[in-house]
């Protein structure tokens, strides 16, 4: 057999993505191209992500960065086994512009389509960069989404965990935000972090310590906003204090939430994970990384990070992720529609996750 050829289509926030990917029959994966176009200076006047001005600047450039990618990988449409494109969840006229794109690629090549899950994409990642096997326990942590998951197999997702009310890369821009800090703000908070001191403030660990793996952050970040106040005006050595202290804080809530969703795995999944996983943006922030390889130490388990590179949107993980789905047979129709939701567990309800 040879190897799936997948080009793979990702507009569903503000990175403008494509990418070739092969994979193998083995089930072993390589990245022939990975072209990703940010929209950090369109957006930052506003101190974040406007969804009108992210779907226009998609519509801008998304031809261009299809052609970079094919370009790249040294392939043409008609290499190709299929179209991938995320088709949700995510902001609508993104996912909109990437997903007609996709379609009409298809149509035109006549390659099947396959509509890919944005979070699944992710959740899989994993198993392109370290061949991770199922079933493993999955951390999702983004911008928009935190959750625990069993990965059981391609499309079988079971939600153990999930943030009641703030995402943590939420969180993080947040505090960005009334710190008076840049956009993007996750990647600030970090480096401001690396210059203070975690134990100059007593911030709240929200959760810890509960059997259910779930998270809140919101009175973590109000405690920030109240001490902040407190200070104000602030110092720059009150600033990376305030954003070191809140990080620790993260960093602890998240170990904790990680230790409980892993007995409970087991008992929903019947063995034991074969590995940590970690995906999403907040995947990239190294001393969340740290501390997650010393918990899955802890549990007697490997841990599977992605490069930085491959934690933020980009089109290898939809490539990879239609290529994985590809390989079991599965495509979609053209008349699929694009989604603003679209839970990787539908059965699970309650939080934002």
């Amino acid at each position: 057999m040879a190897d799936l050829l997948v080009l793979g289509i990702e507009t569903t926030c503000d990175e403008t993505a494509a990418a070739v990917v092969a994979r193998a029959p083995s089930g072993a994966g390589h990245i022939l191209s990975n072209v990703v176009r940010s929209q950090i200076a369109d957006h930052l006047p506003y101190g974040g992500v406007v969804p009108e001005i992210a779907a226009r600047a998609h519509v801008e450039v998304l031809d261009i960065v299809i052609a970079d990618a094919m370009r790249q990988a040294g392939v043409g449409f008609g290499d190709l086994s299929a179209i991938a494109a995320a088709a949700g969840p995510g902001l609508i006229g993104g996912v909109i512009v990437g997903l007609t794109t996709a379609k009409a690629l298809a149509l035109a090549t006549g390659k099947p389509l396959v509509a890919v899950n944005h979070l699944e994409a992710h959740a899989l990642t994993a198993r392109l960069t370290d061949g991770v096997a199922f079933p493993y326990l999955l951390l999702l942590v983004s911008g928009g989404h935190t959750q625990l998951l069993a990965v059981e197999d391609i499309g079988r997702y079971r939600r153990i965990g999930t943030t009641l009310d703030d995402a943590v890369g939420e969180a993080f821009d947040k505090v960005a935000k009334m710190l008076s800090l840049p956009y993007p703000g996750g990647p600030e908070v970090e480096q401001q972090a690396a210059l203070g001191d975690p134990d100059r403030f007593s911030f709240p660990r929200p959760m810890m310590g509960r059997r259910e793996p779930d998270f809140s952050l919101s009175g973590l970040k109000t405690a920030v906003r109240l001490e902040a106040s407190r200070l104000a005006p602030l110092g720059t050595q009150d600033v990376a204090d305030l954003c070191a202290s809140f990080q620790a804080a993260v960093v602890d809530v998240i170990c904790d939430r990680v230790r409980a969703a892993a007995r409970q795995f087991r008992d929903l999944v019947g063995i034991g994970p074969t590995a940590l996983v970690v995906a999403g943006g907040v995947g990239a922030n190294e001393s969340i990384r740290g501390a997650l390889q010393r918990t899955a130490a802890e549990l007697g388990t490997r841990i599977a990070v992605p490069p930085p590179a491959l934690c933020t949107d980009n089109g290898a993980m939809i490539a990879w992720a239609g290529a994985e789905r590809l390989a079991r047979g599965l495509t979609d129709p053209l008349t699929l529609a694009p989604r603003a939701r679209w839970p990787l567990d539908p059965a699970a309800g309650g939080g934002k996750g």
